[in-house]
């Protein structure tokens, strides 16, 4: 399977919980930064689970928390209608932290009161700390003024009972509150974003010092408890397809399913032709070569070049190719006949996406990331071994499965390839064009010392030609558009800047190396607006 598609398996909240004893549960209320909160507490040695507020109090037994955290969220607490915090997560005996909208959530659940503010604050902010609390200890101290993150129109009013007021701000008298006997305790700002300078310090004493967890969840101990897991799923005759894409995320599932039931393992690697420049060869030989993975490779190129021929919109381009990668599959999978298991690379982005507090999965911006997987006619059941991490972490998880350096940190890749970007028609003369373009121009930034510090680098061939001037002769070619981006997780992202000598040597190369191209221009466009990919 590509990165990207997702397959109909069992309820993301049935998750097996039988792993780290120490958990912090994150009720989501809408928030687009929620992510974020689960990341913090994770860097902090904590595992943490995110689920949407209408299941929280069901989630209360099976994930037996140490603490609560409840995000922010767009609604108003002090309309009809709006999300709930539920009272057991009050009554459950453990700490709870609310922030921004989870604070004003716990205040209304307690009986305190949410207004409108007369000043809403969005952005920086300067917190004043007015008093002591063991959720400040080695963070703030009393009298300190502290840079925070503000986002909120609403603000607290009024306390409930048992509360007080540790921090202010110019828009919110109750900046930040604690109820230092009940452990609870809440935060008009966000300290899970980067633009609160302490906010991670601050989430990590939450889970470490007051609601006591140890800190010592790891990838080496994640590694450990999902292999005995596979191996039990499995068991002794069990026979497990995996779908490789080239990406990051199946490589590392494939690897942690073949160190726990070796080789009653088999991948398929569907080549669609649209990979970059020697992508195929350097799967089959890592797989097949290096880790002596039963691999199965299906050039399948052809086949969908000519069902990719005249179509131009990307969204049809999308839809074929996510059609044609599902169809060759299944006749792979299909040959396979003792097949029990369909392994899948879905990451935990996926799954919170899923299971949403705004109502179940986003807006299809790009229909092949919404593809559906396989038919339910293949009746395999399904592993997902990476479900509840994240990309960062499953790269982490891959070095700790000895999987090489330049394959774990690779930029992350469309499952429609190359195919996006080419705008327009696809042929065969283009993709080579292109492929010869991007190897140059992440060769350049190899040399650079640059490509660690890029979240994703690559060339686009225009569906334009200019004319151009080369030796004596007039030339008429394709422009090229070189994008690189910086980020933490795709969601938003901004272009690299890099410098002009670098940009003009890097074009100069291609323009003089690459047949058909003869003009090189350089995207500055930030996300939002734009998309990093250009289809």
């Amino acid at each position: 399977m590509t990165e990207a598609d997702q397959i109909p398996g069992e309820d993301p909240l049935d998750a097996a919980h039988d792993g780290p004893q120490d958990r912090v549960l994150i009720i989501d209320f809408g928030s687009q930064v929620t992510q974020l909160i689960a990341r913090r507490v994770r860097e902090a040695g904590v595992y943490s689970e995110i689920v949407p507020y209408d299941k929280a109090e069901a989630a209360l037994g099976p994930v037996r928390p140490r603490a609560i955290i409840l995000s922010g969220g767009p609604a108003s607490v002090h309309e009809s209608g709006t999300p709930q915090a539920p009272q057991a997560v009050f009554t459950a005996g453990v700490p709870v932290l609310g922030i921004c909208y989870g604070e004003q959530a716990m205040v209304a659940a307690l009986g305190g009161q949410v207004e409108p503010a007369h000043d809403r604050e969005f952005g920086r902010a300067e917190l004043q700390i007015i008093d002591e609390t063991p959720l400040f200890d080695g963070v703030f101290e009393e009298g300190e003024r502290a840079q925070v993150w503000m986002s909120h129109g609403d603000r607290v009013t009024k306390l409930p009972p048992g509360f007080r007021a540790v921090g202010i701000s110019t828009g919110a008298p109750f900046a930040a509150i604690a109820d230092d006997s009940r452990q609870l305790y809440g935060l008009q700002f966000h300290p899970e974003v980067v633009h609160t300078p302490k906010g991670a310090a601050l989430l990590a004493n939450f889970v470490r010092e007051i609601a006591g967890c140890s800190g010592d969840w790891s990838m080496a101990q994640f590694r450990e408890a999902e292999v005995a897991r596979i191996a039990a799923q499995v068991g002794d005759e069990g026979r497990v397809v995996c779908g490789l894409s080239g990406g990051v995320d199946s490589a590392v599932a494939a690897l942690l399913i073949h160190e726990a039931i070796g080789d009653q393992l088999t991948c398929i690697f569907v080549d669609h032709g649209l990979l970059r420049q020697g992508e195929a060869r350097e799967v089959v030989d890592l797989f097949r070569g290096h880790y002596n993975i039963p691999l199965v490779h299906v050039d399948a190129s052809e086949r969908f070049l000519r069902a990719l021929d005249g179509i131009s919109d990307p969204e049809a381009k999308r839809k074929i190719i996510g059609r044609l990668f599902v169809e060759v599959f299944e006749e792979e999978s299909e040959k396979l006949e003792d097949a029990e298991f369909l392994a899948q690379g879905t990451l935990y982005p996926d799954v919170i996406e899923s299971v949403s507090a705004t109502g179940g999965p986003s807006v299809t911006i790009k229909s092949h990331h919404n593809v559906g997987g396989l038919p339910e006619t293949m009746k395999l059941k399904l592993i997902e071994p990476l479900r509840m991490l994240f990309k960062d972490e499953v790269r982490e998880l891959g070095r700790e499965l000895g999987l090489p350096e330049a394959f774990v940190g690779r930029h992350p890749f469309p499952g429609p390839g190359l195919a996006i970007r080419i705008p327009g028609e696809i042929t065969e003369e283009k993709l080579a064009i292109l492929r010869k373009a991007d190897a140059i121009y992440l060769e350049e930034i190899r040399k650079a010392g640059l490509y660690d510090k890029i979240w994703q680098a690559f060339a686009v061939l225009l569906p334009v030609r200019t004319v151009g001037v080369m030796g004596d002769a007039r030339t008429y070619d394709y422009v090229c558009a070189l994008r690189a981006v910086t980020s933490t997780d795709g969601m938003t992202a901004d272009y690299y800047d890099f410098s002009h000598a670098f940009l003009g040597h890097a074009a100069r190369r291609i323009i003089n190396e690459v047949r058909g191209i003869n003009r090189v221009v350089y995207d500055i466009t930030s996300k939002p607006p734009g998309t990093i990919e250009w289809e």
